[in-house]
């Protein structure tokens, strides 16, 4: 096993055999049902702690050809699906995490090809002599491979995004990103599936995305996944009966999000309720937290308005189609809503198109966000919009 060629089962292995771990292994049979056609491009986008790391790890345990993989499905609910045993283990998967060649700012200039080379390294050790490696890089060598072998390949992207995060006024660097990618995937035989997950969806340049073969399933757009990610509402009582927690106290605290009228619960601040026993905000601490505290103190258009609004329990009307999916490019509040929708701060109503506050622990966390000169008043705004 390699590190990015076929690296095996023991990521999926821990969160499997974790205190709390919840069935989401449905996932598997339905990102099957793309193998080879052509629609084998997805790229699913989700707030931070909504499990897109965890089913990653699932999908490359499930079908790396290097591993044995069959005790950690056992009795869950892919075990029993008819595409099961046709996948397990029998495909040769490339897993590559992004944010782990970008941990400085620095590396942007030269991850991509690190990127290539760590990859193509290993690809040496699985197919040997099979290949030259030559000015197309990567592709370059798996489609040699391809065409001696016949052997395809599944991808498994995760944090495909962080570029958008780190350099965002980086046009350049954004760009040659966009490119390596489209390079990589689009018709290439070689691709048996493709499958990225990241915070943002894929980055729109006017009218037309650089890899718009990407099949995108969104917070706002979820399409057949809405279940798969994050808690459903019955996971959510299951782990209250377990956990004898008070199911209402849960619920007002981490419900809200709404996807396809199906309510879904961040599943990291769930779990770490359940097992510390304490009502509290689980969020404070990551990267995004900073960009709500950025995009706040923007106030496009009367978004100051807007947040105190919702504060107060209101909803906000939002036009989330003009977004374009970085975290730079914006000309309305309407443009700062949606991110802040796909970051996790606010949900969005699709039938009604408009957003607001999830629960208690996001509203927690724009009052945190507030704290500062630029806000004052904001308490006093909030209470009065309650009265």
């Amino acid at each position: 096993m390699g590190i990015y060629v076929n690296p095996g089962n023991a990521a999926f292995e821990m969160s499997r055999f974790s205190d709390i771990y919840v069935d989401k292994s449905m996932l598997i049979s339905k990102v099957n049902a793309y193998y080879r056609t052509e629609k084998r491009y997805l790229c699913v986008s989700r707030p931070r702690r909504f499990g897109k790391s965890m089913a990653a790890n699932m999908l490359c345990a499930y079908y790396s050809c290097r591993c044995d993989s069959g005790h950690l499905f056992r009795g869950l609910k892919i075990s029993n699906d008819s595409s099961y045993s046709k996948h397990l283990n029998k495909h040769t998967v490339i897993r590559l995490d992004i944010q782990k060649f970008l941990f400085r700012e620095s590396h942007l200039s030269i991850f991509i090809d690190r990127m290539q080379e760590m990859v193509i390294k290993e690809l040496k050790k699985e197919f040997g002599t099979c290949f030259e490696t030559d000015a197309y890089g990567l592709p370059g060598v798996l489609e040699q491979i391809y065409n001696l072998t016949g052997k395809g390949f599944i991808f498994i992207i995760d944090e495909w995004d962080c570029v958008f995060r780190i350099a965002k006024d980086q046009k350049e660097v954004q760009k040659e990103y966009l490119d390596f990618l489209r390079g990589l995937f689009k018709g290439q035989d070689y691709v048996e599936l493709a499958y990225m997950t990241g915070i943002l969806p894929i980055k729109k340049y006017g009218e037309h995305s650089a890899i718009n073969i990407f099949r995108e399933f969104s917070i706002i757009n979820p399409g057949r996944l809405t279940s798969d990610f994050g808690f459903t509402e019955d996971e959510v009582k299951d782990l209250c009966k377990t956990y004898r927690m008070d199911f209402e106290k849960v619920n007002y605290w981490y419900d809200g999000y709404l996807l396809n009228d199906m309510h879904i619960y961040n599943p990291m601040a769930v779990t770490e309720c359940m097992e510390s026993g304490d009502f509290q905000s689980y969020w404070t601490g990551t990267e995004t937290y900073e960009a709500l505290k950025i995009y706040m103190d923007m106030n496009y258009d009367g978004l100051k308005e807007a947040v105190i609004a919702m504060l107060g329990n209101a909803r906000c009307k939002v036009n989330t189609h003009k977004f374009q999916n970085d975290m730079t490019t914006f000309q309305s509040k309407d443009d700062i809503l949606t991110l802040l929708v796909h970051l996790g701060y606010l949900t969005c109503d699709r039938t009604t198109e408009e957003v607001f506050i999830p629960n208690q622990e996001i509203a927690q966390e724009f009052l945190n966000a507030a704290d500062n000169p630029r806000w004052d008043g904001l308490l006093g705004a909030v209470k009065r919009s309650q009265i």
